[in-house]
């Protein structure tokens, strides 16, 4: 005797749009997915160029540029060619970023007595952002001309900061920049120009 085979009933017209739309439904979902994944990889990976290329993220850290900026502050800089007296800047040293203020620029003459007053070309240096002056850690010899593609750069607690007066720091090349500092952002009391 031979079985019959049954034939699978045909789906009705409405089953087959249903299933139809739930296709569609999932291709438009993926559509949507990958591009949104896309999209966020895209953002995330300008978002990281900007913050190390154009405006590096640094926090502060230890006491030599306090009052201006304190231990666990946290800052935006630019990246800048043209720095100013009295910008503050980032730059490396030793695998490490310091903070420091500029003072005096390529070819000018730098001169601290021994109260710590600064002079720059002759002419006393108005620094309302100290609290305290002081010689502070300096062997290099007095008055000093800043060499040619290099900044002079000092910390604002000079008591406390290593920097361009000490020979181990010497002045900043142009190449070890990370950039000018322009906002605080943490902590929120402080929030704002620097």
């Amino acid at each position: 005797m031979r079985k019959k085979t049954r034939k699978p009933a045909m789906p009705s017209v409405q089953e087959l749009e249903r299933e139809l739309e739930r296709e569609r439904y999932r291709r438009k979902f993926r559509r949507t997915l990958r591009s949104t994944v896309n999209t966020l990889i895209t953002v995330a990976a300008i978002a990281v160029l900007v913050a190390t290329l154009l405006l590096p993220v640094l926090q502060i850290y230890g006491s030599s540029m306090t009052p201006t900026l304190t231990d666990g502050d946290i800052v935006l800089s630019l990246k800048e060619a043209d720095f100013e007296r009295q910008d503050v800047i980032a730059f490396y040293y030793n695998n490490k970023i310091l903070v420091k203020r500029v003072i005096a620029r390529a070819g000018e003459w730098v001169n601290i007595d021994e109260e710590g007053n600064v002079t720059v070309n002759g002419e006393p240096l108005e620094e309302p952002y100290i609290m305290e002056k002081s010689l502070g850690e300096c062997d290099i010899q007095l008055p000093y001309q800043v060499p040619e593609g290099r900044l002079f750069v000092m910390g604002d607690h000079r008591s406390v900061s290593v920097d361009s007066r000490s020979s181990a720091v010497g002045c900043v090349a142009e190449e070890q920049i990370v950039g000018k500092l322009i906002f605080r952002i943490w902590p929120f009391g402080g929030f704002g120009e620097i």
